[in-house]
């Protein structure tokens, strides 16, 4: 008897360029260039040069399963160079430029790659891996602008791409083969490597298209302004041609004049980032006037938004914020607030598509028995969650698939997620928790204020006492007890922190999040 089949159909990512390249050919992957200029291409052609850099890094031994690393910023050359590596078989480990040498010659020598392409104004910081690490061979990408210079070692790859051959075999490989590797940014311990496979990126893609996600469509313009080596850039470069809408990389300068000429000039619709980002184009536009007429929704991660920031920034750029949260281990979408959310809210994080599932537990594990209105420790699993981290033998799991985040939330009567906190920042005084997450929330409202962190220092009394940490908006002034106030009778008295310090300039972690590591090495003594 014959009961009929469905055709075999690997969910592998080389799909997604090849599904732009045939349907949605002359849809352009624009560049943005320090002089000013934007060069484009359509994905037509795109898939084409990235074939011949498939057989590029062939010719360079670089086989199937093996890994290659990219330096690089969001560019159509690194793009490529992502298919490229991707639709042949292999893995690509995005390295983040803005670690010191050490960190990243020391993810490089995991992951066990000898091939790494490299933007040519971050050939010093290759040369530091290299005398790190066994890197074999270095290839040159984006070699216009400041600091870009050929040196010895290091071969330009575009020269290779012209003169090669557009025959590489693409696909043909087990869906659960890895594509890719990607280092957690070390804000709360030492990274950790996460590698992605084909299938886990698929179904991750498919959960940013729909509706109630990132909805987007063939009449879009997306902007991921985020690094394409935080995470994957969010899954931007997978989800844009699986759909055809048009991608803008913005390259290395993502300060606000440069995003607000390149949203105008490219008619930008969607864009993602953190938030300190969207601070800077907005503090840009109110300083130097201008519009971003195109700008309709604006995606949100990394971070928590303080209020009074999204509140800024959806009345001064008319957009809809759509505020979100996730992880490196989730590749890295765990939920997000749907487009058009009629209560939003910066404080919500919205809720998870299918695919991944939500858990709330106490510090020992154990589930709550009611799972919403309650605060907990948050648990995850899907199919684009992290099982097991790079180089270790222990499962990052429970029993039942679930990983432990670190974070500490609450899921409203709605199903949304609000995270409260990180149980690693938590601090003890006097035997009792104080959660800097909520502090935090209630000074950053405050109008005068950009930024603002508490960490604990150290106390012979108490064990540890939390101190305020602040950013001013440009020619504000505030007291203390003016910061202050706004926590009495919100926040338990022993929270209140008993020093404020004023910082010219917040200290950001490479992924652009307050680096919570810094302040508390050098504020965190007595």
């Amino acid at each position: 008897m014959n009961d009929g089949a469905m055709q075999p159909f690997a969910l592998t990512v080389d799909k997604f360029l090849d599904h732009a390249a045939k349907w949605h050919s002359d849809a352009e992957v624009v560049t943005a260039h320090a002089d000013g200029v934007n060069t484009r291409i359509g994905y037509a052609a795109l898939r084409d040069r990235a074939m011949r850099g498939s057989a590029v890094l062939a010719g360079l031994g670089v086989a199937p399963g093996q890994r290659v690393a990219t330096l690089a910023w969001n560019s159509q050359a690194h793009l490529e160079a992502w298919y490229a590596i991707m639709g042949m078989g292999a893995s690509c480990h995005t390295l983040n430029p803005r670690l010191t040498a050490d960190v990243t010659a020391s993810m490089f020598r995991q992951s066990g790659a000898r091939v790494l392409i490299v933007s040519a104004d971050l050939l010093p910081l290759a040369r530091e891996i290299a005398a790190r690490a066994s890197l074999q061979t270095i290839l040159t990408i984006d070699e216009e602008g400041e600091g870009c210079r050929r040196e010895e070692g290091a071969q330009p790859l575009e020269p290779l791409i012209a003169d090669g051959k557009a025959d590489a075999a693409w696909g043909g490989f087990d869906e659960n083969t890895e594509c890719g590797l990607c280092f957690t940014s070390g804000t709360t311990g030492q990274p950790k490597g996460v590698t992605y496979t084909h299938r886990s990126t698929y179904l991750h893609t498919l959960r940013l298209l729909q509706a109630d996600v990132m909805a987007m469509t063939a009449g879009d313009t997306a902007l991921p302004v985020v690094p394409m080596f935080h995470a994957s850039a969010w899954g931007m470069p997978f989800a844009a041609p699986a759909v055809g809408a048009r991608l803008v990389l913005p390259g290395r300068h993502l300060d606000g004049a440069s995003l607000a000429r390149l949203i105008v000039a490219e008619g930008v619709t969607v864009a993602s980032a953190v938030p300190t980002v969207w601070l800077g184009l907005v503090e840009h536009l109110e300083a130097a006037g201008g519009e971003v007429p195109s700008l309709k929704r604006i995606v949100v991660g990394g971070s928590p938004m303080p209020p009074a920031l999204m509140e800024r920034i959806e009345r001064r750029l008319g957009v809809t914020v759509q505020t979100s949260w996730g992880m490196t281990e989730l590749s890295p979408l765990g939920t997000i607030a749907p487009p058009g959310l009629a209560d939003r809210d910066a404080r919500v994080s919205g809720r998870p598509a299918l695919g991944i599932d939500l858990l709330l537990t106490d510090a020992e594990g154990r589930p709550h028995a009611q799972q919403r209105g309650v605060e907990g420790h948050l648990r995850v699993r899907g199919a684009s969650v992290v099982e097991r981290y790079l180089g270790q033998a222990e499962k990052a799991t429970d029993t039942e698939g679930w990983f432990d985040t670190g974070d500490l939330a609450r899921i409203d009567a709605k199903g949304n997620l609000v995270i409260t906190g990180r149980s690693k920042d938590l601090i003890k005084s006097g035997g009792e928790w104080i959660n800097p997450a909520e502090i935090e929330a209630i000074v950053a409202a405050l109008p005068q204020v950009s930024l603002a962190a508490v960490v604990g220092r150290a106390d012979a009394r108490w064990g540890e006492r939390p101190i305020l940490l602040v950013e001013l908006r440009h020619g504000e002034d505030i007291t203390d007890d003016e910061l202050l106030e706004p926590l009495r009778g919100r926040v338990a008295s022993w929270w209140i922190p008993e020093e404020v310090v004023r910082l010219a300039k917040m200290p950001l972690a490479a992924t652009g999040k307050v680096d919570k590591l810094h302040l508390r090495s050098q504020y965190g003594q007595a």
